[in-house]
């Protein structure tokens, strides 16, 4: 391919990608969670319970600010601190019954819209997006 055709389907996957964060990011239930909140949770119920260090780095964000979203997040119910198991300076923190409900009503609203979109596509646009969305998790890291 050449290079100017790889400019153009990078700049056109990217405008594509943003597009649809942005419209699935409309479909929240909950507005008072930040997004940097709702990522902590969701790093929280992928890892299990995590040090606020260990939370900071997997978020990429400094300690100072992980533990103001941390506090947060307990003020909302959603995640809790407890003493960590063999030293005394660090705490663990786990994500709630509430915070995964949360959760879980997040990511259903917005499954629900998509999958409204997808049912409008003829199976073959549905089976493409199938090797897509493969080749996009492979590209991601994941």
């Amino acid at each position: 391919m050449a290079e100017t055709e790889q400019t153009g389907l990078a700049s056109r996957l990217r405008l594509a990608v943003v597009r649809l964060n942005r419209r699935l990011r409309a479909q929240r239930t909950n507005t008072s969670v930040s997004l940097t909140q709702v990522s902590a949770l969701s790093t929280l119920h992928k890892c299990g319970p995590l040090t606020p260090g260990e939370l900071a780095t997997k978020e990429g964000v400094q300690p100072p600010s992980m533990t103001r979203v941390i506090a947060a997040l307990e003020d909302f119910g959603f995640a809790t601190r407890r003493p960590h198991p063999t030293d005394g300076r660090q705490a663990i923190v786990e994500l709630t019954t509430s915070g995964l409900a949360y959760l879980e009503d997040e990511i259903t609203a917005r499954e629900a819209w998509l999958d409204k979109r997808l049912a409008e596509l003829a199976p073959e646009e549905r089976e493409l997006l199938t090797q897509a969305a493969e080749i996009i998790d492979r590209m991601a890291g994941q």
